[in-house]
């Protein structure tokens, strides 16, 4: 019974040695640098600069380089005083704030000598502080229970999109199969279309042959009469006087047909013979020469107009200068117009008329025309079922977390609007930029990688490629993601020309929430005397 109760006795005073160096711990010390402040010895300078008596702690003199001999005053400017703030959360703050009548500590221990009328007002904030942690906490786990329901959510969608790719696949092997069938079934009916019409080619192409041949004969004969009643002394060449003798080719209309304006008509030379006629000259005077002797106006004594320059003539268009000599600086001239001239004559017009064919051949025809149709029909299908998988399998390949959390946001777009844009990012896809005056968009990027550091890849986004700056880079877009329990932006900026910040917050990064129950201490139930 002695030894149980001379040990019960150590037992107290060491309770008691313990509590008395708790209560003789200086003023402005943290409970875990305690024991660095020994009473009983001198003290040692934290960062080993010296030694001195322990007397000389809180002296309100600066000993060590360090501070650590003053935690409690301000005579260090680089030390740090120690606020316990019970009931909330401890702070350190710079030394130099120690009694400067500015209440820093909620406990007013950093006002102690001072006249501020600092109060303690540490259990109010940690109450208030708590009540906020715990709502943060509510906000998180809320947050991170609509995470569970976006990866199930991304996960079923992948699961669907896996589905649909191989039922796209078959479709398309199918589709292939009835396709290669139409093609065979087109070749087939093709090639007796294509016997049957080469015989219609045939006489179409004699017809027009024909055709040709008769339309030129015409015009030759027609040219021919128009020289013969040209050339007036039948000499077979066309002089200067010749074309003087004919009112039509009176240009400028003053009555008289000058020897520059028949020349106009000769290409500047003195006479023309039949074959040069022909070729040249007949293309040129025709327009004029159906006028004929209509054209006659009497000479007027005013001055006559200015000189006009001759239409186009019909035939002299695509020639080259080889074929058409200058004008030498003779004047040119334009031709009236007269709304009463009678049309140049020519054969028949060409008209796109429907083909007719004999009812063997139309049968032939019809037969082709459907096949055609047919296969058009069935490729445009399969291209329509390989665009449609290409489009889902670019989609497979995406990055939408490790557990298919953001998957669901894919296909959204959320916006942000400030004083002169509006801002509107589509996850995976683009960002882009729109004034409020609304003079079209600006794309400041495509989806490019996530770009968050090695721990939380998934808190960013990159996008590039954007629209360039006028003289500058290529516009780009950095996407900072937080937890929250809606998908939105919440600010746009630009914190370097052409690259663009852009904050949003989803459930999709929102972890589980720590539990943060404890004692009035702090947040955490950790208290520090």
């Amino acid at each position: 019974m002695k030894f149980i109760f001379v040990l019960s006795m150590l037992c107290l005073a060491s309770g008691a040695v313990v509590k008395a160096a708790e209560v003789l711990r200086p003023r402005g010390v943290p409970l875990s640098k305690a024991s660095f402040y020994d009473p009983t010895r001198d003290f040692n300078c934290l960062d080993g600069s010296g030694t001195i008596p322990f007397a000389y702690v809180n002296d309100d003199y600066c000993d060590c380089q360090d501070g650590s001999d003053e935690p409690g005053t301000s005579a260090c400017p680089n030390g740090f005083f120690y606020c316990t703030n019970v009931g909330h959360s401890p702070l350190n703050i710079p030394s130099s704030r120690v009694n400067d009548g500015v209440c820093d500590c909620c406990d007013a221990s950093d006002e102690y000598a001072s006249v501020s009328n600092c109060v303690d007002t540490c259990r109010e904030l940690g109450r208030a502080a708590r009540e906020e942690a715990a709502k943060q906490q509510e906000e998180r786990l809320k947050g991170f229970q609509m995470r569970q329901s976006m990866i199930e959510e991304g996960r079923k969608r992948k699961k669907e999109a896996e589905v649909k790719m191989d039922e796209l696949k078959k479709e398309r092997e199918e589709a292939e199969a009835a396709r290669n069938d139409k093609e065979e079934i087109k070749k087939l009916v093709e090639e007796p279309e294509k016997e049957a019409l080469e015989k219609y080619n045939a006489i179409e192409q004699e017809r027009k042959a024909k055709a040709d041949a008769e339309q030129k004969a015409k015009e030759e004969a027609e040219a021919r009469e128009a020289f013969a009643h040209l050339d007036n002394d039948g000499d077979g060449i066309l002089t200067v006087a010749e074309l003087q003798s004919r009112q039509t080719f009176d240009t400028n209309r003053d009555g008289e047909v000058t020897a520059e304006e028949a020349k106009f008509y000769l290409r500047q030379e003195e006479t023309m013979d039949l074959e040069t006629f022909l070729v040249s000259g007949w293309p040129m005077m025709r327009p004029t020469y159906k006028m004929d002797q209509r054209m006659f106006v009497p000479p007027t004594t005013e001055a006559p107009a200015e000189a006009l320059t001759p239409p186009p003539v019909p035939g002299s268009e695509g020639k080259d200068e080889g074929d058409m000599e200058e004008d030498d600086g003779i004047e040119d001239y334009d031709l009236p117009e007269d709304d009463d001239v009678e049309d140049i004559p020519k054969e028949e017009e060409e008209e796109e008329i429907d083909q007719k064919y004999d009812e063997e051949t139309q049968k032939l025809v019809d037969a082709a025309n459907k096949a055609r149709e047919d296969f058009d029909e069935a490729d445009r299908r399969v291209r329509d079922l390989t665009r449609e998988l290409r489009s889902l399998e670019e989609t497979q390949e995406k990055d939408y977390g490790p557990e298919e959390e953001f998957r669901v946001m894919d296909g959204d777009c959320y916006e942000y609007t400030d004083r002169e844009y509006t801002y509107r990012l589509c996850p995976f896809d683009k960002a882009v930029q729109k004034p409020k005056s609304g003079h079209g968009e600006i794309r400041l990027g495509q989806w490019g990688e996530w770009s968050g550091p090695e721990e939380d890849k998934y808190s960013r986004m990159k996008y590039t490629s954007g629209q360039t700056c006028w003289n500058g880079p290529a516009r780009s877009a950095d996407v900072h993601i937080y937890c929250g329990v809606e998908t939105k932006l919440t600010g746009v900026s630009e914190p370097n020309r052409c690259e663009y910040l852009f904050e949003m917050t989803t459930p999709a990064v929102c972890t589980k929430p720590e539990d943060i129950s404890g004692d009035e201490g702090t947040p955490h139930g950790h208290t520090e005397l």
